[in-house]
């Protein structure tokens, strides 16, 4: 499979995955777990980009209906971009433990080869390890 091919399920593109995940991860990270918006220079920071590759790529996320955001203004995800962010980060988890926890990968190179490793599984590949993982004691 390309890098451009998208497994079966995937609607965006890894950068986009990659993107949508940042917004997700920046907004449901406070202490009651409530989904804010958020501004779209602390997703550049997030991903260590540029403020006209996060442009870009909002566009591309707003066209697709994940994200809302008026002109030059705060971000905020979708139901359905909220949803598809929530499985790509819970994704991203289970690939981090079992990779840490199973295999005694280093936390870091865990961290980067679970971003790569999340956009080539299927979304039943991705469920079923999630719940084998959960049964297995894994926090994900």
């Amino acid at each position: 499979m390309s890098r451009t091919d998208l497994p079966h399920g995937h609607k965006l593109s890894m950068a986009g995955e990659d993107y949508l995940e940042a917004i997700y991860r920046l907004a449901v990270n406070n202490s009651d777990g409530a989904v804010e918006s958020v501004r779209s220079v602390d997703v550049a920071e997030q991903l260590g980009v540029s403020k006209a590759s996060v442009s870009k790529a909002l566009s591309s996320l707003r066209d697709a209906g994940m994200i809302e955001q008026a002109r030059y203004g705060r971000v905020m995800l979708t139901v359905e971009g909220r949803e598809y962010a929530r499985r790509v980060w819970r994704c991203h988890r289970a690939l981090r433990a079992f990779l840490v926890g199973d295999l005694g990968v280093d936390e870091k190179v865990a961290d980067e080869e679970a971003c790569l490793m999340e956009h080539y599984l299927s979304e039943d590949t991705i469920d079923r390890w999630c719940d084998y993982l959960e049964n297995e004691g894994h926090s994900i």
